[in-house]
């Protein structure tokens, strides 16, 4: 199914890029020139065609906020929130397409959820210090050591301090029941 607006956002394509939807604006009175939102696999993009030319808006998905849709007796209006303030919204869309966008957009928001869910993680452990599943026990630490390393080598060294930040994760269900047994263990057994 080809759009007015697809022609003219291929050549915006950036390397990698490619179109996913295409929803179009369908007004009840006619529209020669309706409005359209394309998505891609890297940006969200309003096109407007005006009687001079097309205007552009586009929001690659890191700035995308939030996409919310409301449906009306006769079609659907898809609002576009980014992280820098901005709104974009776009009326008149049939609800079925409008229903794909905010399904598509849903999709995107929630890999970026995961995405930071799992730096949140990534964060947790290394602040746990010296506590690490499934690793051997830490070699001896070498002579001189700079103030902050030297504070998490000594909770390393601290089966307290050791068994609080396993504890921490425990609660973060970041490891299992098991894996706290395991090295809570491992730890005891070193005193």
């Amino acid at each position: 199914m080809r759009h007015g607006a697809e022609a003219p956002a291929l050549e915006l394509l950036t390397r990698d890029e490619s179109i996913d939807y295409i929803a179009v604006q369908k007004k009840l009175v006619m529209n020669i020139s309706p409005d359209a939102v394309v998505l891609t696999n890297k940006r969200l993009i309003f096109v407007q065609p005006s009687l001079f030319g097309m205007q552009f808006q586009d929001y690659p998905w890191r700035e995308v906020q939030d996409v919310h849709m409301s449906e009306q007796m006769i079609g659907a209006t898809l609002t576009c929130r980014t992280t820098t303030g901005k709104h974009h919204a776009l009326d008149s869309i049939p609800k079925k397409q409008a229903r794909r966008v905010y399904a598509y957009a849903q999709a995107v928001e929630e890999q970026a959820y995961d995405k930071r869910q799992q730096l949140e993680l990534e964060k947790m452990r290394a602040a746990a210090g010296g506590v690490v599943l499934h690793a051997p026990s830490a070699p001896s630490m070498p002579p001189a050591l700079p103030a902050q390393d030297a504070a998490a080598a000594v909770a390393a060294d601290d089966p307290l301090a050791s068994l609080a930040q396993l504890k921490k994760l425990l609660l973060a269900e970041l490891i299992t029941e098991d894996e706290f047994n395991a090295k809570k263990a491992e730890i005891l057994a070193r005193l």
